[in-house]
């Protein structure tokens, strides 16, 4: 399979987890079928400025940020910590987080979500 940069679905939407701002999601496999029934996101996220993806705990999947470019402030299960381009995070089933950006330009990041 190929897809092209154009061939990508991208949404603008409102921040999830009771966020602030917008976040543009661009989808790299869709879902589930795309990702051999291991996981459902794989997607090049960008957290625009002044938006925050909302702190959650995730249940029966974990969730890995590679952060390409731009400051972020990292929820990690409550500790809070700052994100910049070449950090990976991590959140095991049962953990929490959310990231926000941080001054005027958008965090851009890779999220992957697997099941367990």
């Amino acid at each position: 399979m190929l897809r092209k940069s154009e061939q990508k679905e991208t949404v603008r939407k409102p921040a999830p987890f009771d966020g602030n701002g917008e976040i543009i999601v661009r989808s790299l496999l869709n879902g589930s079928t795309e990702m051999s029934g291991k996981g459902r996101v794989f997607a090049h996220t960008t957290v625009l400025p002044g938006a925050a993806i909302g702190y959650h705990v995730h249940q029966g999947d974990s969730e890995t940020y590679y952060i390409l470019s731009g400051t972020g402030r990292y929820n990690d299960n409550g500790v809070l910590c700052t994100v910049t381009a070449g950090d990976v995070t991590y959140t095991a089933s049962g953990q929490g987080h959310g990231i926000e950006t941080m001054g005027d330009e958008a965090v851009e990041m890779i999220a992957l979500i697997l099941y367990e």
